[in-house]
């Protein structure tokens, strides 16, 4: 009885541990595609935060011609643009900061992903 326990105990563990390693290895790979996403992401961003920027001085510039000319609907229409052109930018600089830090958050989680593999090598 006593062997017929002990070989059960060895046959769970012999199934049961590479389950648990395939699903470290699932979770780092996800940890992985999260990092290169969010890279892309901020990569983006950086590049719409750089447009919306030259938009506002575009429009900057447009609204000082006009109210030298006397234009002001036109110098209110490009305040217009420039606000919507701020928002824009805003909206990008706050994606920037959540996406640096998914990205913080998910190179932590792979560090530790990365030790508990480390661990549970056997030493040689």
């Amino acid at each position: 009885m006593r062997h017929a326990t002990m070989l059960f105990a060895i046959l769970a563990f012999a199934i049961a541990a590479p389950a648990a390693v395939s699903a470290q290895t699932a979770d780092s790979t996800k940890d992985k595609r999260d990092i290169r996403h969010d890279t892309r992401d901020i990569h983006r961003d950086r590049r719409d935060v750089r447009k919306d920027n030259r938009d506002i001085n575009h429009d900057r510039r447009e609204a000082r011609q006009d109210i030298q000319k006397g234009d002001t609907t036109g110098a209110r229409a490009e305040r217009k643009d420039m606000r919507q052109d701020k928002r824009d930018r805003h909206q990008d600089k706050r994606d920037i900061h959540r996406d640096r830090r998914d990205r913080r958050q998910d190179s932590r989680d792979l560090h530790k992903d990365r030790q508990k593999t480390d661990s549970t090598k056997p030493n040689s």
